[in-house]
């Protein structure tokens, strides 16, 4: 498995998981755990983001 596979498949993985955590945070009833499972959900997502823009060539991680 190729460093680009790799990357692709944790991203893939990264994004789905964001997406279950945006629908848990619409059942839930407390909106305070709904606001952080929203907020999770968004880091997860701009992670993703990032990664998949490594990976890509496009940007490279500040230091």
């Amino acid at each position: 498995m190729s460093m680009s596979d790799e990357i692709g498949g944790r991203v893939r993985q990264m994004r789905q998981k964001a997406e279950e955590l945006k629908q848990a945070a619409e059942r839930v009833n407390d909106p305070e755990e709904s606001k952080r499972l929203k907020e999770k959900a968004r880091r997860l997502q701009e992670q993703s983001e990032q990664e998949s823009a490594m990976g890509s060539g496009d940007i490279f991680p500040m230091e």
